[in-house]
């Protein structure tokens, strides 16, 4: 069955359907909302949008403004970006009408930068002009992205922009020029290996591990947030919450099968749960508490069973290092394992708690949130440090 078959996605390519997908969204719910038969959250559009862009600086190296490579500065501003995109997310109006100007710098300067360097660059529109073929529908398709994206921006200008029917056209436009743009990519990737390869070279953290500390400064901003939440000092957005979470979730599985169950295959079926999960996550960031039931459930049931699996693989590979009387694991092993079931333990807390309501206080989640996203990040330092050690022992050069 072809929804069976394993399928490799470039991780740009992954970014631009999960962009696509969210756009086409936003599209369509926005006739409804302009409409007044929907609810609308417009800080949780311009929170996930933000975190969305701070995704590709931090895993592809791509700013609004193009490609620059990975690198610790981009790093650390892309983890900024991604910072403010959950804190706009969670608490209504704190950062006020900032996120929404940071959105149009992103959009428009940046789409009209592109749109431009495209055109005048000599290595893009007269050489791929000059090739012919599938470089004739990169010419297309990055043109009306880069276009969209200005005129996006311009309509991002005027508050209350969800008002403009237009606007909804113009959302669907853009998913469906970026979705044009994702395949593009993948059959220029399929033809030209070599060019995904050069765009994906590691740089300062590999994909994954930067996957990784955007999951681990979501979980600590959540938790410090709940604290003064739970004390009745600042509003909260439950929905964009959960939404955020789902898109994280969605971006795991797609770019590498991970979920929260454990690691899966990349096949048809893996990526199709990730496109799913990435749309119910960008409607529940902008049309509030209509998918809060459902994904209240949902999470809590990923994070009861994932934390559990992940308790009985590891506690089980601990005993049967004993038992069979192997040596004794490298302290750095021995960290990882019980990382590992401290986080295991922390995730069945929370999927618990979101299932019990009143178990806990809000502050003891926020701690508890908040402990899982240290650790997320010292799982990282070690995954880091074990790399190290790995790439050292086999005299190559650490990744």
């Amino acid at each position: 069955m072809s929804l069976l078959k394993k399928k490799e996605l470039p991780l740009q390519v992954v970014l631009l359907l999960l962009a696509g997908v969210a756009m086409l969204l936003v599209g369509m719910l926005s006739f409804f909302i302009s409409a007044g038969r929907l609810p609308f959250y417009e800080k949780g559009l311009y929170g996930v949008l933000l975190f969305m862009v701070a995704l590709q600086m931090v895993v592809l190296g791509e700013t609004p403004f193009g490609c620059v490579g990975k690198s610790k500065p981009l790093l650390t501003a892309g983890t900024a970006l991604a910072a403010i995109g959950i804190i706009t997310c969670f608490i209504p109006n704190l950062l006020g009408e900032f996120p929404r100007l940071l959105l149009v710098v992103c959009l428009m300067p940046g789409g009209a930068f592109l749109l431009l360097e495209m055109m005048l660059a000599k290595e893009k529109y007269r050489t791929w002009r000059r090739y012919g073929g599938i470089f004739r529908h990169l010419i297309w398709a990055c043109g009306l992205v880069y276009a969209l994206s200005f005129f996006t921006g311009v309509a991002l200008l005027r508050p209350r922009f969800l008002s403009i029917s237009p606007f909804g056209a113009v959302s669907l436009f853009y998913g469906v020029a970026l979705l044009y743009l994702a395949w593009v990519l993948h059959t220029l990737y399929i033809a030209h290996p070599e060019s995904q390869l050069a765009h994906e070279a590691k740089g300062a953290l590999a994909p994954a591990h930067a996957v990784l500390l955007i999951t681990g400064v979501f979980m600590i901003l959540l938790g410090v947030l709940l604290v003064p939440v739970s004390l009745g000092l600042l509003p909260f957005s439950g929905s964009a919450q959960l939404g955020l979470l789902m898109v994280l979730f969605a971006v795991q599985m797609l770019a590498f099968g991970e979920t929260p169950l454990g690691p899966f295959p990349r096949t048809g079926l893996t990526l199709g749960c990730g496109l799913l999960f990435g749309g119910l996550g960008i409607i529940s960031c902008v049309v509030p508490n209509v998918l809060v039931p459902v994904l209240t459930v949902l999470i809590a049931a990923l994070n009861i069973f994932g934390g559990g699996l992940m308790l009985g693989k590891t506690t089980w590979t601990l005993y049967a290092s004993k038992k069979e009387h192997a040596p004794a694991l490298p302290g750095l092993l021995k960290k990882l394992y019980a990382t590992q079931l401290f986080m295991s333990l922390l995730s069945v807390l929370f999927g618990v708690s979101m299932l019990i309501s009143h178990l806990f206080p809000g502050y003891v989640i926020g701690v508890i949130l908040g402990a899982n996203g240290a650790v997320l990040i010292y799982l990282l330092h070690l995954l880091l440090g074990l790399e190290i050690n790995q790439a050292a022992a086999s005299g190559r050069p650490a990744a």
